[in-house]
């Protein structure tokens, strides 16, 4: 597994382990078996961001802490330099670079996202999470399927949905794609 999810897993069990919260309970409000919730904790398995955001609201701190291990500081402005944005890779070929990690309080989370292709006809995993999502293409062919629907979006497309229903992107063709993603 890549090394920020083992970090992820490191951080959440920490945390639960200082908040004294047994990981049943974490289990339980995740929806998912203890097992697996474990293998999240060891960095074994991917923990979608919908199960962190519900982590995060249940422990009183930012998705950012889990993500990237700091408290975002700044309240007036966060200037993010190009491809200088907190980054982390959380499923083999699927990167996210956060473009306002810093800023307190933010109301919405602006992610560059680069998908690299992925051999043949396969397809990432589907996840959902609370909220809307925005997607904007700059570079490459995205595939995205919401709930059985699948689209095609091409540099300048871009598309606004329920981040609730069941989601997933791939790149078309050989070259990876990036997109603008916020997540509101």
């Amino acid at each position: 597994m890549e090394e920020s999810i083992r970090q992820i897993g490191e951080r959440l069990k920490g945390l639960r382990e200082v908040f004294n919260i047994p990981a049943e309970e974490v289990a339980e409000l995740c929806d998912i078996s203890l097992e697996h919730y474990l293998k999240i904790e060891a960095g074994e398995a991917d923990p979608s961001l919908y199960r962190l955001s519900k982590i995060a609201k249940r422990y009183g701190i930012g998705i950012d802490v889990l993500l990237f291990g700091e408290e975002p500081r700044m309240s007036t402005y966060f200037l993010t330099r190009r491809q200088q944005g907190m980054s982390v890779e959380r499923t083999k070929g699927y990167a996210y670079e956060s473009l306002a990690s810093g800023f307190r309080g933010r109301k919405v989370d602006p992610f560059m996202v680069t998908v690299e292709p992925l051999p043949g006809e396969k397809r990432h995993n589907k996840n959902s999470h609370a909220g809307q999502e925005y997607d904007y293409v700059l570079e490459g062919d995205l595939e995205i399927t919401i709930g059985e629907k699948v689209m095609t979006l091409h540099p300048g497309d871009s598309i606004y949905f329920d981040a609730g229903q069941k989601h997933c992107m791939r790149a078309l063709g050989d070259c990876a794609v990036r997109f603008l993603c916020v997540v509101i």
